[in-house]
């Protein structure tokens, strides 16, 4: 029989499949997450997301500038604060941890990009992103202590701001606050298209960050929606938004090829803690091999058209070299 067309002769060894592949993994593109916390000589293992740990803040020098020394120079930090009130006030202190982290990482390891988180569910006594009034969730009043935080974080040396409350208009207000701070350089990576995800479960075990009522419908995104997250997309650039973010990544790759179609910004992916947690624990059952599982996952989300990721397998990518 005669086949005119034979696909499988680009298939046929590893050195050919190579020449013809289409994707290709950029680590320079991997953002790694940290958790710091409040206290001395802490490193608390997360048990849901293995390799992963919440740190106080000498320890979290020493993992950066180990990562360091492996290529990794792009990170996104994460507070977790030892107190927590209604207002989630300790996201906006001048001795916040965060802000301290900030200011000790500049200090000894100025070659890094910190990328720094602005929400309030860490720091709010009911777990919610936003202010509360008699259980709803408010918006605007909200926006003026996301500007806040953020104002502070860009005081004390963050490089780039990452909201991800998805308060309505939290984009325009950050960007006022910050051009109006003086620091009209300072990018915003704003959580365009959060979903409300069952994906998070690891993360908020690592943040302590899970709501003390009901759950975040009312303002992350439901995953049967697609326009509409090409509308908060286009909403965020149109605020200030210099890239836009889709969260979680592997169950929303048709929304991140969507947003890359749409707009002329770079376009990040966040693969979120459970994500990664599957894949640990599929390669701890023995039903999978972990390292072809991160590639295939972390391909995928570049082929999807993300320009970059935050995962949480940036450091083994990079101590391994699984790219």
């Amino acid at each position: 029989m005669t086949h005119n067309q034979r696909p499988r002769r680009n298939r046929a060894s590893y050195l050919i499949r190579d020449l013809v592949a289409e994707t290709f993994v950029d680590r320079r593109k991997l953002i790694m997450p940290h958790f710091v916390l409040e206290g001395k000589n802490l490193r608390e293992p997360i048990v849901s997301m293995p390799g992963i740990s919440r740190v106080s803040i000498e320890n979290l020098l020493k993992d950066i500038e180990a990562d360091h020394k492996t290529g990794i120079d792009k990170i996104l930090l994460f507070g977790i604060p030892d107190k927590k009130d209604e207002e989630g006030s300790g996201a906006y202190d001048r001795n916040g941890i965060v802000q301290k982290a900030l200011r000790e990482i500049k200090k000894h390891l100025p070659g890094i990009l910190v990328i720094t988180d602005v929400c309030l569910c860490e720091y709010t006594s009911h777990g919610h992103c936003g202010m509360v009034d008699g259980g709803n969730i408010l918006n605007d009043p909200t926006l003026e202590i996301l500007s806040r935080v953020a104002l502070s974080h860009a005081e004390s040396g963050s490089d780039m701001i990452a909201p991800s409350d998805m308060m309505d208009g939290r984009v325009g207000a950050i960007r006022t606050a910050l051009d109006a701070g003086g620091f009209d350089d300072i990018p915003i990576l704003a959580y365009s298209a959060k979903y409300s995800s069952a994906f998070y479960g690891p993360f908020r075990e690592a943040a302590g960050s899970a709501p003390q009522f009901g759950d975040r419908s009312s303002y992350q995104m439901d995953c049967r929606n697609g326009l509409e997250a090409e509308k908060e997309i286009l909403l965020d650039i149109a605020e200030g938004a210099d890239i836009v973010m889709v969260k979680p990544a592997l169950s929303y790759l048709d929304v991140i090829y969507r947003a890359r179609k749409l707009v002329n910004v770079p376009v990040c992916a966040y693969n979120v803690s459970g994500e990664y947690s599957m894949v640990k624990a599929m390669a701890k059952l023995g039903y999978s091999d972990e390292v072809r599982l991160a590639k295939e996952i972390i391909t995928s989300i570049f082929r999807a058209g993300a320009d970059m990721i935050i995962s949480y397998h940036t450091r083994d990518i990079f101590r391994n070299n699984w790219f």
